[in-house]
C-alpha cells in the first residue's frame, strides 16, 4: 500500500481548510463590525422604573423610539420636532437621519433632540402660576 496521499485528496482537504478560513474571516469581521457599533450601551429602561433626564447621554447610534422610551416621551414628539415622518425613521439612528435628512449639518439631529427634550423636561417641571408654594422656616 503506498503512503503518499492521492493529489486529488491533497486538494480537496487544503480546499476545506481554506473555505473554513474564509468562513471564520467573514464572520470575524462581522462580529468586530457589531462589536464596534455597541459601544457599551445599557439596555432601555422598564416603562416605570426609571425615566432618564441627563440629555447629555444621548449618542449618535441611539434610535428615536430608544430615546422616546429612555426619557418618557410621546413617541410622535421627536418625529415631530425633526419634521420627519414617523415611520420610516423610528428604527434609524441619530446618525442615520441626520445623514439622510440633513447633510449638510452634522450633529444637528442630536442636538434638536437633545433641545426638545429639554423643552419637554422644562414644561413637565414648570410650577403653575395659580400653586403656591409652602413658605419654609427657619
Amino acid at each position: 500500500m503506498n503512503n503518499a496521499t492521492n493529489p486529488r485528496q491533497r486538494i480537496f482537504v487544503v480546499g476545506l481548510i481554506l473555505i473554513g478560513v474564509i468562513i471564520v474571516f467573514f464572520f470575524g469581521l462581522r462580529t468586530i463590525r457589531a462589536f464596534r457599533q455597541f459601544h457599551g450601551h445599557r439596555p432601555p429602561p422598564p416603562f416605570a422604573e426609571h425615566i432618564e433626564t441627563d440629555v447629555e447621554l444621548i449618542r449618535d447610534w441611539m434610535t428615536l423610539s430608544y430615546i422616546s422610551i429612555t426619557y418618557g416621551l410621546p413617541p410622535h414628539l421627536l418625529s415631530d420636532t425633526l419634521d420627519i415622518p414617523p415611520r420610516r425613521s423610528e428604527k434609524k439612528s441619530l446618525k442615520q437621519l441626520n445623514d439622510e435628512y440633513f447633510p449638510e449639518e452634522p450633529g444637528i439631529v442630536l442636538e434638536k433632540v437633545k433641545i426638545a427634550i429639554l423643552a419637554k423636561q422644562s414644561i413637565a417641571t414648570a410650577v403653575p402660576s395659580s400653586t403656591s408654594l409652602p413658605e419654609s422656616n427657619p
